[in-house]
């Protein structure tokens, strides 16, 4: 029986990168690309709008640049102690990510993730066509799947935590029973119940429930 869930936003926060702009460096589009990103994750652009136009200038781009993407990705200093924390203390530990499944997927597996969920570009003949498939994970998609993640474990929404940077995260943190700010963007650390200072996540486990 788990005792509570984590949940973490991918990008800035269980990693240091945005994965979008190390993926824009292969069409050589990494300033406009992170120039959205920076105004979506202050709230100032509608993140599914945003997405499209960052995605839209990946078309072209060789399939071959995702697996450089992985190789480049930097895990968060302290994540991999505090989902060991978590774990041992009987918790369970999710990712949700408006980034990108097929880098999200090897993280987890690395990361030992109990469940995670990312947007799926699409690839046609070798190379991302600048769209993704299926629904965007957005910031009601992030919310939603704390509560199915949460309804799976049999855990009430008050045994979660929930974890995030940007604008996109807002609504599952307020779904959450805590909602921790991390790297965050302004919005973010003044509607948090919680803001980490620094760069290590492992202070998170000390909040931990025992």
């Amino acid at each position: 029986m788990s005792r509570f869930l984590v949940v973490f936003d991918v990008d800035s926060t269980l990693i240091e990168d945005e994965v979008i702009e190390l993926l824009a460096d292969a069409a050589g589009k990494r300033a406009e690309v992170k120039a959205i990103t920076d105004s979506a994750m202050a709230g100032d652009l509608d993140f599914s709008q945003s997405l499209a136009a960052r995605v839209a200038m990946l078309e072209g781009v060789s399939q071959a640049a995702i697996a450089q993407t992985i190789d480049r990705v930097r895990i968060t200093k302290g994540a991999v102690e505090l989902i060991a924390a978590i774990h041992a203390a009987g918790g369970k530990v999710a990712a949700v990510s408006g980034g990108f499944i097929q880098v999200l997927e090897p993280l987890a597996e690395k990361l030992g993730l109990d469940f995670y969920r990312a947007n799926t570009l699409e690839v046609i003949d070798g190379k991302l066509t600048g769209k993704t498939l299926g629904r965007v994970i957005d910031r009601s998609v992030k919310s939603e799947s704390l509560l199915e993640w949460a309804s799976e474990l049999g855990l009430k929404p008050s045994q979660t935590i929930a974890v995030g940077d940007g604008a996109n995260d807002l609504e599952m943190m307020a779904t959450a029973g805590l909602g921790v700010a991390f790297n965050a963007k302004p919005l973010v650390r003044a509607t948090a119940d919680l803001v980490i200072a620094g760069d290590s996540l492992e202070s998170l486990s000390a909040i931990l429930p025992r």
